[in-house]
């Protein structure tokens, strides 16, 4: 195991933990130029246009935060299981949700340089839409 590349994950999991929307300037300390950043939704390349998106995003929301429950790293490879809260005012009026997930991320020249997370959007987004959120809800409790 490189020692390094899981102080890298520690380091990561440190920032996202301790994310504050009014100042997120700690996330250019892991990620590199190059960085790559996928989720269900949407694909990034390069910090400025992950930058960007994580403005807009943290400008949307009320709360956010991060609670990671388990890393694991393997070689220039890590995985974090997280539990996001946020608030977002279009979403069952402003009331906290809990998104769980997962992050894989690979390392290069000690940052981040691949970003995926996996995660569920019905709930994460639509099962907090008012008409949308019941019938997603009764499709998954069908499954």
């Amino acid at each position: 195991m490189d020692e390094h590349n899981v102080a890298l994950a520690d380091k990561f999991v440190d920032v996202y933990q301790n994310l504050d929307k009014q100042d997120l300037s700690e996330l250019k300390n892991i990620y590199h130029d190059d960085i790559v950043f996928e989720d269900p939704a949407h694909r990034m390349e390069g910090w400025e246009e992950l930058s960007d998106y994580f403005s807009r995003l943290f400008d949307a929301v009320d709360y956010c935060s991060f609670n990671v429950i388990e890393q694991v790293c393997h070689e220039d490879i890590a995985y974090v299981q997280w539990v996001m809260t946020f608030q977002h005012p279009k979403l069952q009026s402003g009331k906290s949700r809990l998104v769980h997930g997962c992050s894989r991320l690979v390392f290069a020249q000690g940052k981040v340089i691949h970003h995926r997370d996996y995660f569920d959007m019905g709930q994460m987004l639509y099962e907090g839409i008012p008409l949308l959120g019941p019938i997603v809800r009764k499709i998954k409790a069908r499954l």
